[in-house]
């Protein structure tokens, strides 16, 4: 169960998501999908943050961790819940982003000033990257190199017995900033596709920095200023 539930969280939670089901499926013997069941389990946990959000407005230090999720499937990947009056696609949030997205800047050079991007990343059965953006910047798809080769040379210790060779990652960038080049962004490239292999996200507020080079050094980052 996920930390940040106490045991008056998860009561709630149960008390919710029983008197649902029984309101939606009042036969016992009626099968319930699981699109059903993890949209049930949705809306206990996003109407008790509510509650635990407004406590935390009252004292803080008892109240601080509202990072509410839960776990569905046998592969048992963890999703995070938010509510849409605390959500907003383009802030940078305490709350985890889904697995393969993260939060990267990018230092900049001299043509392009740092900017600030959000990187999404899928995959599936197949084999390779593809870019979705079009046009796709050539500093960007440099970057994508330089990540999909560091996963495949290093498969091993950033993704365990899992084989990233046997996947199809699709990936995206999202420019926050007027810079769209999506320079010097390996290393934000390479722990967006980990986070899909994974199925894991990275710690909510992150922001990932650094240009990476085929041999998987952290080029120099210069002092940034946004």
């Amino acid at each position: 169960m996920p930390g940040a539930l106490s045991g008056r969280d998860i009561e709630a939670c149960s008390k919710t998501i029983s008197g649902m089901l029984k309101l939606l499926f009042p036969d016992p013997d009626m099968p319930i999908p699981d699109e059903e069941l993890e949209a049930i389990v949705r809306i206990a946990l996003e109407s008790r943050r509510r509650v635990k959000e407004q406590q935390k407005r009252c004292l803080k230090t008892e109240f601080w961790n509202t990072h509410f999720s839960y776990f569905m499937g046998l592969d048992g990947v963890e999703q995070f819940v938010s509510t849409p009056e605390l959500h907003s696609y383009e802030a940078i949030e305490a709350d985890p982003l889904p697995p393969g997205q993260v939060w990267a800047i990018s230092p900049g050079n001299q043509e392009a000033a740092p900017s600030l991007y959000r990187i999404e990343a899928t995959c599936g059965p197949g084999s390779g990257v593809k870019i979705l953006n079009a046009p796709v910047p050539p500093a960007f798809r440099e970057s994508v190199r330089y990540g999909e080769q560091n996963l495949y040379s290093k498969a091993k210790d950033l993704v365990g017995d899992r084989d990233p060779r046997s996947h199809e990652f699709s990936i995206q960038l999202r420019a926050m900033d007027t810079d769209r080049s999506g320079h010097g962004l390996g290393l934000p490239v390479l722990l967006a596709l980990c986070g899909s292999v994974l199925e894991r996200s990275t710690k909510g507020g992150l922001i990932i920095v650094g240009s990476l080079n085929l041999g998987g050094s952290v080029e120099m980052i210069p002092i940034l200023s946004l």
